[in-house]
């Protein structure tokens, strides 16, 4: 828990929750001792609404991490209608809330902001994983953070990375929310999402160990990876089913002229 003195193994429920608002698709995740019945999200209001039930009557905590680029700015915390106070923190993708409210029973919990959707913002600075983040379960898994830091800190740094990356999320948002919801839904798909790109964040990890210090330089490590994970995804595998093909035909025939 961020800001709060209890002790983590009271805080017994961890749920996700999707919203989709505007044809985007945000993760919402709390954690806290009490449970929650059901949630809906208000675009006109800019406002998250948890129906919930606490068993009790003291040091009731939550944790809910809601993406910046859903909803942002100054954040509100509302218990039935009335202000409670909540420590707000902040990561680069995310706003933390935590509180801690008094009160046994049936409640409404709002959390409303500023600011709304700010995603248009965030694609055209590059954009959220949605496909790694769906995967790993979280944007701050090591995995998405480590796809982050290298688009702002290394692609985007130099002007041809930077038009990549805006035509490469002009196609990108066509399919990635889509596909995020369907991880969220298919564990099975999950997992087999999550070991189709342990080769891809390997890949890119090289380029954290190389100065990219002009255009050309980014354009001639780029081609390569783009080179290098083709090898890996298509031609690496049509090579092994092409061989696997040829040993089935080869069986064949040696047991057609035993």
């Amino acid at each position: 828990m961020f800001g709060l003195g209890t002790d983590p193994r009271d805080v017994g429920f961890l749920q996700k929750y999707v919203i989709s608002t505007d044809g985007h698709s945000f993760e919402i995740i709390l954690t806290s001792n009490f449970l929650i019945s059901s949630y809906e999200f208000s675009t006109d209001d800019k406002t998250l609404r948890f129906n919930i039930e606490t068993g009790l009557a003291e040091e009731n905590v939550a944790e809910i991490i809601i993406p910046r680029d859903l909803i942002d700015g100054e954040f509100t915390v509302l218990l039935n209608d009335k202000e409670i106070s909540a420590n707000v923190n902040e990561t680069n993708r995310s706003s933390v809330i935590s509180i801690e409210f008094s009160g046994q029973g049936k409640h409404t919990l709002d959390i409303s902001a500023t600011k709304y959707l700010g995603v248009e913002l965030e694609k055209s600075k590059g954009g959220g994983c949605l496909i790694a983040t769906a995967a790993f379960g979280s944007e701050i898994a090591p995995q998405v953070q480590q796809l982050r830091e290298l688009r702002d800190n290394t692609i985007l740094q130099t002007q041809s990375g930077t038009n990549f990356v805006a035509g490469f999320n002009q196609f990108y948002y066509l399919f990635s929310p889509a596909v995020a919801d369907y991880e969220r839904e298919n564990p099975i798909f999950k997992e087999a999402v999550k070991l189709a790109l342990i080769p891809l964040l390997t890949s890119l990890a090289l380029l954290q160990y190389v100065d990219i210090d002009s255009e050309s330089e980014m354009l001639g490590y780029g081609i390569s990876l783009i080179l290098v994970n083709i090898g890996i995804y298509f031609v690496a595998p049509a090579i092994l089913i092409i061989n696997i093909r040829k040993r089935v035909n080869i069986e064949k025939l040696d047991k057609k002229y035993v």
